[in-house]
């Protein structure tokens, strides 16, 4: 007839076995894959660069940006960058740092804090998960 006897379960005892076509098993198996594959959400890092010195339209318009990717689920890495004489005025740097953390701070949290790596001070902000989400309220309902 086309078929194959396929064993299910090994570790049972006895062991589970089915009459199947093999093949088509397979087949359909990948297209599970194929489609679970689909739904998932693949998260980017995205940069915002800043100085020292930025000044505040420039300052703005990047945590405007920042803002965007973080609601789109990205995550955002920002990066100050120091040059020259900068470097001995690394709290200008800081400062601006904590502001733009404490202006992003209710939709994004911080995933590595702020670390001097050279002559950049960099952290990475993640999305914050959304509190009382659709999706476990339903799971309650059913139980």
């Amino acid at each position: 007839m086309g078929l194959d006897l396929v064993e299910v379960s090994p570790n049972s005892d006895p062991p589970v076995c089915r009459i199947m076509d093999f093949g088509q098993y397979k087949y359909q198996q990948s297209k599970k894959a194929h489609e679970a594959k689909k739904h998932q959400k693949v998260t980017h890092l995205k940069e915002i660069k800043l100085r020292p010195k930025t000044e505040e339209h420039d300052y703005r318009f990047k945590l405007k940006h920042a803002i965007e990717f973080v609601e789109a689920g990205d995550k955002v890495k920002v990066t100050i960058m120091f040059r020259g004489r900068e470097m001995s005025h690394q709290e200008l740097g800081r400062k601006l740092m904590d502001k733009f953390v404490s202006e992003i701070e209710e939709l994004a949290q911080i995933e590595s804090p702020p670390k001097m790596e050279g002559r950049t001070l960099s952290l990475i902000l993640a999305p914050r998960k959304a509190k009382g989400s659709p999706q476990k309220e339903t799971d309650a309902k059913e139980e």
